[in-house]
């Protein structure tokens, strides 16, 4: 199946379309987040489909898609349109299981929800994913269950210009074990979790915009500063996200409903407000095509 062309449009400060030839949107925020209509995902999609979605993704970095009734397969064959499928580090060796679809299922009995905390998904990878697919089937009786995405375009762009440079050159350690052992104790596979170092600061490879790249569910400290230093930094930036509101936008979930988002310059958090009710979804994610850039590379 063909890739889908990587879109060049660059959005600026207060350029956000809703119209895109073959799909409309309705924004959910000003500058994050987008409801998308005019399209059915279960069956073959058109080059300008493709083409259009592309650039509302890239203007908008969370696309949702609702009342689309998709099968395993047309799960996955919408998500090969944008590159490889992933393989999760805690799905590896799981006989009996499709390696490309992670269930994300909590009940009464669950002991944790998968995502709750802001993070990047498997920013512990050399290569994490570009974007991820979740499609919800289930959702809680009681309502909730809700996820919020932050634009980390923006957190970047809220730093002072000091903080910024010094930022930029700066490296940082993302390891698997933070959250896969320390936070779901999950057994490790042979060899461990991947481990991998990043850039602070990288620029998103698509549209040349600068991002901070650091989250609280995988990046463990900065090399090359003092443990305190690390930490007193992390800290101050991890707590831009719960403190700045206007950085969120807010994802409803109803059955059926599909959610597309760039893992490359969004985070995100899964709301675990309905216990004991359930809320049950299968996520696929692309494979990046390349390691994280350093801002300053571009």
């Amino acid at each position: 199946m063909a890739v889908a062309t990587l879109s060049k449009h660059v959005p600026i400060a207060g350029e956000r379309r809703t119209q895109y030839g073959t799909l409309r949107v309705t924004p959910i925020s000003p500058h994050i987040g987008a409801e998308v209509e005019g399209v059915d995902l279960s069956g073959p999609l058109s080059a300008e489909q493709l083409r259009d979605i592309r650039a509302a993704w890239a203007d908008w970095m969370v696309l949702v898609f609702r009342d689309q009734h998709l099968d395993r397969e047309a799960h996955k064959a919408f998500g090969r349109h944008f590159g490889r499928l992933h393989v999760h580090p805690m799905n590896h060796g799981r006989p009996g299981q499709d390696s490309e679809v992670l269930v994300v299922k909590t009940n009464a009995q669950s002991a944790y929800t998968a995502g709750e905390g802001w993070h990047t998904d498997v920013t512990c990878d050399e290569i994490p994913p570009l974007g991820s697919m979740l499609y919800i089937t289930e959702t809680p009786e009681c309502g909730g269950g809700d996820t919020l995405f932050a634009d980390m375009y923006m957190a970047y762009e809220m730093l002072s210009p000091p903080m910024k440079a010094f930022l930029e050159g700066l490296t940082a350690v993302h390891d698997g074990a933070l959250p896969y052992i320390g936070n779901y104790q999950s057994k490790p596979p042979e060899g461990g979790y991947p481990r991998h170092e990043h850039p602070v600061v990288i620029r998103h490879p698509d549209t040349g915009r600068k991002v901070l790249n650091v989250n609280s569910g995988f990046t463990t400290h900065i090399v090359g500063l003092q443990r305190w230093e690390s930490r007193a930094l992390l800290d101050s930036l991890f707590a831009l996200l719960p403190r700045e509101p206007k950085l969120h936008c807010r994802v409803r979930w109803e059955p059926n409903t599909l959610t597309f988002w760039d893992n490359r310059c969004t985070q995100h958090h899964s709301v675990w407000d309905y216990f004991p009710h359930s809320r049950y979804g299968e996520r696929v994610s692309i494979v990046g095509e390349r390691a994280p850039s350093a801002a300053s590379a571009g």
